[in-house]
């Protein structure tokens, strides 16, 4: 009977695993996501933000030339250094933090609005990471979230790798939080107003074997898997993904476009 892994042994994999290959260079790409949604949260010069699982900073960095007051936290130190530069580089003064977001070090309703893009997601402990957003937002500030939907091409992304290297036991899936029912079970009455629309993000890349290359080398949780795989069953995974991005494929000119859908979510808090 295999028994299931500790929470804090499936934190120290997922570190290391968004710690490998250059997550900067994926989230590059989707930055637009970050920035349709501070835009659509509204956000006024001067409020305080939070961006939970920043990664390298797309949304912390979207919020921030707004002229808000913006702290992004994540538990992986090499994407916050990647945050740090990009900051620097434009000017922005947001600071990074390392932490937990099933344990974010903010007091109650310390926030005016807690972003996360495709990031609290994935925590282990889907319950606990909600409520740390609810809990640091003040009452009437905005909770604003962007999740992979687990009908979209990110869900069966996931769903095709986890065929090959089967993901842990008892670990509920990530796009579960871009499921509107399951959402609602998260963030319960804790937040009121709730707005969710359904959105789509296009990967472009000059073939589905380019997207295949790519993510390979550097979106973690492919290149770990790829590295538990044989060389013989990586050339099938390598496939598999090809196979995928030619299902979604919407380009007509010999390269690809694949559509992404994602949750958009606008929440205030009670």
């Amino acid at each position: 009977m295999t028994s299931s892994p500790r929470p804090a042994d499936i934190k120290a994999r997922q570190q290391k695993t968004w710690a490998s290959g250059d997550y900067g260079a994926v989230a590059a790409l989707i930055q637009p996501i970050s920035e349709l949604l501070v835009q659509a949260a509204d956000l006024s010069a001067g409020s305080r933000v939070l961006d939970v699982a920043t990664g390298t900073g797309n949304a912390a960095i979207a919020a921030a030339r707004c002229l808000c007051e913006v702290v992004g936290v994540d538990y992986v130190p090499e994407l916050l250094e990647r945050g740090r530069a990009r900051a620097a580089a434009e000017h922005l003064p947001v600071r990074f933090v390392e932490a937990d977001a099933e344990d974010l070090p903010c007091d109650d309703g310390e926030w005016d609005a807690v972003f996360s893009v495709v990031g609290v997601m994935f925590a282990p402990d889907q319950e606990r990471a909600a409520a740390q957003l609810t809990r640091v937002c003040r009452s009437g500030g905005t909770i604003a979230l962007a999740n992979w939907t687990p009908d979209g091409f990110i869900g069966d992304l996931f769903r095709t790798v986890g065929r090959r290297v089967p993901p842990p036991p008892g670990l509920r899936a990530p796009v579960e939080w871009g499921h509107e029912p399951r959402l609602r079970e998260l963030v319960g009455d804790r937040v009121r107003d709730l707005s969710v629309t359904r959105r789509e993000f296009v990967f472009r890349f000059p073939t589905p074997e380019d997207f295949a290359d790519y993510f390979r080398t550097h979106y973690g949780p492919t290149l770990k898997a790829f590295e538990a795989l044989s060389e013989d069953d990586g050339k099938l995974l390598h496939a598999d993904l090809v196979e995928l991005a030619e299902q979604y494929n919407v380009a007509t000119d010999g390269t690809a476009k694949i559509p992404s859908a994602y949750l958009e979510v606008l929440a205030i808090r009670a």
